[in-house]
């Protein structure tokens, strides 16, 4: 097995041990204690008012401190979205599925999230979604407390209340 392969080499599938230390800082970290109670946690500029989501220590926009908490409801609109119809190594959901852009209510950006309950080929821009969370006892304070976000039956939002909020 000297010889170089006669074809390119496209994927190589190899167990890997990388350990690691995540350490969130105070934002992240009550942003992560709030999804383990049911709990969306944004901060709020101190000169714009917008909520970030998940919490920011200065806007992005105004570069102005976001020193106040605030929950934020945890039903939103998708403001853009694509149907995965590839299989991502590590994932296990049945194809195809929907991976969208969900701006939460009150919050001035989206999160990313995964569409499920419905067809991919009902999934539109406007539509509102609400999260689904895991059991109670069964959260541990990270991003998957939110198992996916699912069609909540309410009237498609119109462009102009979240074509800002990308």
């Amino acid at each position: 097995m000297n010889e170089p392969p006669q074809e390119p080499v496209k994927y190589v599938e190899s167990k890997v041990y990388l350990p690691y230390d995540y350490i969130a800082g105070d934002y992240k970290a009550r942003y992560l204690a709030a999804l383990k109670d049911k709990r969306i946690l944004g901060s709020k500029c101190s000169q714009t008012g917008k909520v970030f989501v998940p919490p920011l220590i200065c806007s992005p926009e105004s570069f102005a401190p976001c020193t106040e908490f605030v929950d934020v409801p945890d039903r939103g609109v998708i403001t853009t979205f694509c149907t995965v119809n590839i299989p991502v190594i590590g994932r296990d959901i049945e194809l195809p599925y929907v991976a969208a852009s969900v701006a939460l209510d009150g919050a001035a950006i989206s999160i990313f999230a995964l569409i499920q309950e419905c067809k991919p080929a009902d999934v539109r821009m406007g539509m509102r979604v609400e999260a689904v969370w895991r059991p109670d006892g069964e959260r541990h304070g990270d991003h998957q407390d939110i198992l996916y976000f699912r069609p909540t039956g309410e009237p498609d939002e119109r462009p102009e209340s979240y074509i800002n909020r990308l």
